[in-house]
């Protein structure tokens, strides 16, 4: 995935559950990955048609359309070729080309049916705004399945906690890694943080609008508590492009997010305390 990860449990791990476990990433990584050749989403790019996904995808794609549609497009699972135009392409080659393919809207290029995939016009899907999240919680059903229910699934800023115990996580500031805005309490929950400067090249980031193709500049770092670390990964990019009441119309969650002024916004209901100056909304 791209990023270190750690499972905290209350016992061991045993040598069937941590096989599982890899066995469990690499199948999604198969399906999802535009970094290798070989995946689902990279044959889709190369040859529109209709596409069986695994039985795994329904509330990805589910989510994705809920999110593009609260955003008004702006958060769009099509910005792949975008991204690799841009450089963030398979080879990590961080070299912007020429080239600026428009983001094709969502009903001009795809159709969902629940269990297959129709690419209308060649699409290269990029699921990383809700991906890794997803992952996280697919992994944590793994451990479910094999005895586990204490566990902190940690993705490197996507963490799953399932404990008796609250766990304390800090803020991250993007501008100072080495200090948090701020530490938020979870229990039985999932929170999930995006920003722009873990993935920065030529004064581009990972973050586009699918209106322009380009990244974002008015916020520069998101987080946001839900039940699933799906949900939390995708709301934390949606925080983007949408207005935190407009997503909660759609959705049950807790957020911060942070302007490039240095404002910041809250929920007036987080369970923790911000260490910088902002305002609950």
């Amino acid at each position: 995935m791209g990023a270190p990860w750690q499972i905290d449990t209350a016992q061991p791990l045993s040598a069937e559950a941590d096989a599982a476990i890899h066995a469990r990433i690499d199948d999604f990584d198969r399906t999802y990955s535009r970094f290798r050749d070989d995946s689902l989403v990279s044959t889709i790019s190369r040859t529109p048609g209709t596409y069986r996904f695994p039985v795994d995808a329904p509330p990805l794609f589910e989510l994705y359309r809920r999110l593009y549609d609260t955003t008004r497009g702006a958060m769009s699972p099509l910005v792949g070729r975008a991204l690799e135009e841009l450089g963030y392409d398979s080879t990590y080659s961080l070299r912007p080309s020429a080239t600026r393919t428009r983001v094709p809207n969502w009903n001009e290029a795809l159709s969902w049916n629940g269990s297959e995939l129709t690419t209308l016009t060649p699409a290269l899907l990029d699921i990383g705004a809700a991906g890794k999240g997803y992952l996280v919680d697919l992994v944590a059903e793994v451990l479910r399945e094999h005895g586990v229910d204490t566990m902190t699934v940690d993705a490197s800023g996507d963490i799953l906690h399932r404990s008796k115990t609250p766990l304390r996580v800090a803020l991250e500031h993007p501008l100072d890694v080495s200090t948090a805005i701020g530490v938020v309490t979870v229990q039985n929950q999932a929170i999930c943080a995006s920003a722009p400067n873990r993935r920065a090249w030529a004064g581009l980031h990972h973050i586009l609008d699918a209106h322009t193709g380009l990244p974002t500049d008015r916020i520069i770092a998101t987080w946001a508590v839900a039940a699933t670390a799906l949900e939390a990964d995708g709301l934390a990019t949606a925080l983007f492009f949408a207005k935190p009441a407009e997503l909660a119309a759609e959705f049950e969650f807790h957020y911060v997010r942070m302007f490039s002024s240095g404002r910041v916004e809250y929920s007036p209901d987080l369970n923790g305390e911000l260490f910088t100056q902002g305002a609950g909304v």
